[in-house]
């Protein structure tokens, strides 16, 4: 049987974008990318992919209302899920963004930045949302980092568009960190769930790659 993976449709993510970048990553790879509109599409499926666009309160509200949330559940407990942008916050406890229960599937908190009269190297005041590309640096609290990261050198840049950043309550769940008047988790992972803040679809060869090496892992 081929293998598939599933890019979640739930009404809140950059879908096309999302599908076309994980398509392009398939390609030789003998996996089926499908764009995901059914409950029976996800479960069914091999991998997800979580994208996640907008306000947290209408991703979780959509997620529910689409018929999504247990399929995606179902999913986080028995096979490879990456979540992206507001699909990695979604992962979490708790969003600041609306006052907001989250899937409670990695602990912790989305906290808003607060960058508040903080300046930049180059004399410019920190803007939120941080909107652009930045650096990314692999996190392996003792050991080796996170396999997803695969053959991404450490310190690549990656594009981010977001005001809110995760919170992890154990450190050992964040595995990419980022500078932006403050260092904050920008890639967590547990278990068979591995997820980031920036967008691996916007991210040229470096995303692709990220995107790869999900296909492949074995968790």
């Amino acid at each position: 049987m081929k293998r598939t993976v599933a890019v979640v449709d739930y009404g809140m993510g950059n879908l096309r974008s999302v599908t076309q970048a994980v398509v392009h990553a398939a390609a030789g790879a003998g996996v089926d990318v499908v764009w995901a509109r059914t409950p029976h599409e996800v479960m069914t499926a091999q991998r997800v992919v979580l994208p996640g666009q907008g306000a947290m309160r209408d991703c979780m509200r959509e997620l529910h209302d689409s018929g999504m949330f247990g399929a995606v559940m179902h999913a986080a407990q028995h096979k490879p899920l990456m979540g992206v942008c507001v699909g990695m916050q979604m992962l979490l406890d708790h969003s600041e963004e609306q006052d907001t229960p989250c899937l409670g599937l990695i602990p912790g908190e989305v906290i808003k930045f607060d960058l508040t009269g903080q300046m930049q190297q180059d004399g410019s005041r920190f803007k939120v949302p941080q909107m652009g590309w930045n650096q990314v640096w692999q996190a392996n609290h003792g050991g080796a980092p996170h396999p997803v990261w695969g053959d991404v050198p450490d310190g690549s840049w990656f594009y981010f568009v977001h005001s809110y950043y995760a919170q992890p309550s154990d450190v050992r769940h964040s595995v990419g960190l980022t500078d932006y008047g403050q260092q904050f988790a920008c890639a967590i992972a547990r278990d068979n769930i591995f997820a980031t803040q920036f967008h691996p679809e916007k991210s040229a060869d470096q995303g692709l790659s990220l995107y790869r090496n999900f296909l492949h892992w074995n968790p």
